[in-house]
């Protein structure tokens, strides 16, 4: 058996996604059939999008997604129609040497499937007459329904909001596990944060949690450092309006203890090192075009040993992440209403992503009915 769905198809970069009538087949082993309840419009759509990654087409971006479950293929256990889910964009193996040692965002698997935009059968489910039709990173979250791995749908609470559950999907769980999991902020420290986007703020947030002295937040537009501020910031600074570096270690007395890049960029990655205080630690959490590479300076690294590392989904571990980042929302702790902005239906998704390259200050979330 199989089912039409609606979804937003990309067929090249600067092409706008095209709303298409697609054939969605039953779960094989190990999957599930979610239909959609709603869908964060992430900045790593939106570099396919601009040609800035590489991706086969005809595609369903999204990644960012969460919905209830419909249907479970064979040998499924952990799920059930009518669940509700979040989904995860690295579907683990759960048996790879990375997996094992809890690692599941660095999975083999997801890297040689998931990458490719493709189950871990290396197929996918979606079609359009005989033409394969590809899903983002497993998910495809811009479509009324997808077939996902059983692994990357994580269960949650029936009273989680869907725009929340998605944007625990990918933002808040990229930003908070940075600096929670990756390089966990030490309390009395000093941080800086370049860039107040749904990664950004999702990373002050995580930093807050742990009690730093302060936290700076770095962006270019005032209405997103004001978000910056309510989500846990103690100063800020504009990019556009001072020199990074000098205000960074102006306010922060000689450099921070950690920075986090939450932009992906080769300027900002190089300011949040050269932020640094000796034996401070930057962390790269934002993602790159392809081909963009950075200069840092090796005798600095070692003589004030400093470190520079990368955070793939926040080190986390989304079966026990998610939830515990959701309990934190619940209890105050997170405000993860803040990062909502704009609700979209489906066919209004290329003004999502006009939002998103005019810097909108907020996510837009895409919500299906």
């Amino acid at each position: 058996m199989s089912m039409q769905i609606q979804a937003a198809v990309f067929h090249g970069a600067d092409i706008p996604l095209k709303i298409e009538e697609l054939t969605l087949a039953d779960p094989k082993a190990g999957e599930v059939l979610v239909k959609l309840t709603a869908s964060g419009v992430c900045h790593s759509d939106y570099h396919v999008v601009l040609g800035e990654w590489g991706a086969q087409t005809p595609l369903v971006l999204g990644h960012e997604g969460a919905g209830i479950v419909v249907e479970t293929g064979p040998g499924v256990t952990g799920l059930k129609p009518g669940d509700h889910v979040a989904l995860s964009w690295t579907p683990s193996c759960r048996r790879c040497r990375y997996c094992v040692a809890g690692r599941p965002q660095l999975c083999t698997n997801a890297v040689q499937n998931a990458y490719r935009n493709v189950l871990p059968d290396g197929t996918t489910r979606l079609s359009r007459g005989e033409e394969p039709v590809y899903s983002y990173l497993s998910v495809g979250s811009f479509a009324e329904y997808a077939v996902v791995p059983e692994s990357g749908a994580i269960r949650i609470g029936t009273d989680v909001p869907p725009a929340i559950a998605a944007l625990v999907g990918c933002a808040v769980t990229t930003g908070v596990g940075a600096a929670v999991n990756t390089v966990p902020v030490t309390p009395g420290s000093s941080v800086a944060v370049m860039g107040a986007g749904g990664v950004g703020l999702s990373t002050i947030m995580g930093a807050a949690l742990q009690s730093p002295e302060m936290i700076i937040a770095v962006d270019i537009a005032d209405d997103k450092l004001e978000l910056a501020r309510r989500a846990g910031a103690t100063h800020t600074i504009n990019a556009t309006r001072t020199d990074v570096v000098e205000a960074v270690k102006e306010i922060s007395g000689g450099g921070v203890d950690f920075s986090y890049e939450a932009i992906g960029r080769a300027l900002t990655i190089e300011q949040a090192y050269a932020s640094l205080a000796p034996g401070g630690t930057a962390v790269v959490v934002g993602q790159v075009p392809t081909g963009v590479k950075i200069s840092i300076d090796p005798m600095a690294m070692s003589g004030r040993e400093l470190t520079l590392t990368g955070s793939n989904y926040g080190s986390s571990r989304p079966s026990i992440d998610f939830n515990r980042i959701l309990d934190l929302h619940r209890n105050g702790s997170l405000d993860l209403d803040l990062l909502i902005g704009q609700r979209l239906r489906l066919d209004q998704i290329n003004d999502a992503f006009v939002a998103l390259g005019s810097g909108s200050p907020a996510r837009t979330v895409i919500e299906y009915t």
